[in-house]
């Protein structure tokens, strides 16, 4: 082996599949590093309503760099864990249930069970994205002390004001009426278009798109009904450990003055609300897609204070 082949190698990103349980009930992990696992800040990456963990976190577009979060913060000294929820991906999907946003933050407390026996880990930082930050931060709530960071995007309180889910309430009897929706090439499309056109490049949705649907042709309900139904879901009072709020300019979703009042109620001081231009809702696929990977680096890396007054 010669020198720069010995580089490559201390280099290379490594990918790892991890498989738990919660009761009868498998999920699927991705664990992703540069070297050894261990001794790294840890990454939890919480996935959205619509799409499995692979497909968001560790997408592959040839031509554009760092199109993998995953990948970009392995080779900045992270490891980085993702878990395909109940009812995605490659977790299971026998059991006939809506898998709600309570049931996602479920499997993320099997998830972090499983990673600390497995390598050690105590706490983690946590990126949740959409119905994924509301899991994220609904585990958060429930055991903050498994919680380093909080990383919310494309976040929603109460819902008030946003038009996203003003048209998807529209659709709720369909939703409340089975368990599963079908999705297809057009839905996915759809993501893009719904809010700002143009904030990302065609090739890089039809990826996503690929990657998504190679592994579900259907979606579990229960966020969607969660969503335009049964918000709020979370209390911003219990959340203690430090928050980012980060809202795309055009997200649909996560409404401004929503996403204020629920910042205002954050108790812990160390927090952030950052606004992200040129983004709509899916944050890592859309053009701009660097400014999102620097704000969350920055946050997750932010030192500790050493005076709290």
């Amino acid at each position: 082996m010669d020198a720069m082949e010995a580089v490559s190698q201390a280099t290379a990103v490594q990918g790892v599949p991890h498989y738990t349980h919660k009761s009868d009930v498998r999920l699927f992990l991705w664990e992703k590093f540069v070297g050894e696992p261990t001794g790294k800040p840890v990454v939890l990456f919480v996935h959205g309503s619509s799409m499995a963990s692979q497909p968001t976190f560790d997408l592959t577009v040839p031509g554009r760099p760092d199109s993998s979060v995953m990948d970009w913060f392995a080779k900045r000294g992270f490891a980085c864990w993702s878990v395909d929820m109940e009812g995605y991906g490659r977790s299971d999907k026998h059991r006939d249930i809506a898998c709600d946003i309570a049931n996602g933050a479920d499997d993320l407390d099997a998830a972090t069970r499983y990673m600390r026996n497995e390598r050690g880990i105590e706490r983690v930082l946590a990126y949740g994205i959409s119905s994924g930050a509301l899991r994220a931060a609904l585990f958060a709530q429930r055991h903050p002390e498994r919680v380093a960071r909080l990383a919310l995007d494309a976040f929603v309180w109460t819902g008030e004001g946003a038009p996203t889910l003003e048209a998807r309430r529209r659709k709720l009897p369909e939703f409340l009426a089975r368990n599963r929706r079908p999705i297809d090439r057009v839905f996915v499309q759809s993501i893009f278009a719904r809010d700002h056109p143009d904030c990302a490049e065609p090739r890089v949705v039809e990826a996503f798109a690929d990657a998504i649907l190679a592994l579900d042709d259907s979606m579990p309900n229960g966020t969607y009904v969660d969503m335009c139904s049964k918000l709020p879901v979370v209390d911003p009072e219990r959340i203690t450990v430090p928050t980012l709020l980060m809202r795309g300019q055009y997200d649909g979703i996560a409404a401004f003055d929503d996403l204020l009042a629920f910042f205002a109620r954050l108790p812990n001081p160390d927090k952030q609300f950052a606004v992200m231009p040129g983004i709509s809702h899916a944050s890592f696929q859309q053009k701009n897609y660097a400014i999102v990977y620097h704000i969350l680096h920055a946050f997750f890396t932010q030192p500790q204070p050493v005076y709290r007054g």
